[in-house]
């Protein structure tokens, strides 16, 4: 059984939510959650948030016991990005890129993952 849980359009960089994606990839959800919360990183709390989504899906819409959950895939891809404009001497304006990611979380169980 594999749950997953999406969060879209997410203000910040993919670039820097795949640093802690890369942290806590293959992990068991308890030592995840651990170095998600003492994580100084501002996407930590953005990841943090979306795991703990799926956790709620696993034991909620399956029945799954939050001790055997283990994080299958995780990963961050590049949303659209905001164009913004600033303005600059004698009349000019520059272009301001805004990224935005799409962070997905896979869970599954050990044991069933063993099989």
């Amino acid at each position: 059984m594999e749950v997953a849980a999406r969060l879209k359009y997410a203000r910040l960089s993919p670039q820097k939510c795949r640093l802690i994606c890369d942290l806590i990839r293959g992990l068991p959800v308890d030592r995840a959650l651990d170095i998600l919360k003492f994580s100084p990183k501002r996407a930590a709390a953005v990841v943090k948030k979306v795991l703990d989504s799926a956790i709620a899906n696993a034991e909620h819409n399956h029945g799954a016991d939050i001790d055997e959950l283990k994080i299958v895939k995780i990963f961050a891809d590049q949303g659209s990005t905001y164009k913004r404009m600033q303005a600059r001497a004698k009349g000019r304006g520059t272009r301001i890129l805004k990224p935005t990611c799409h962070v997905t979380v896979i869970l599954s169980d050990e044991e069933r993952s063993k099989r």
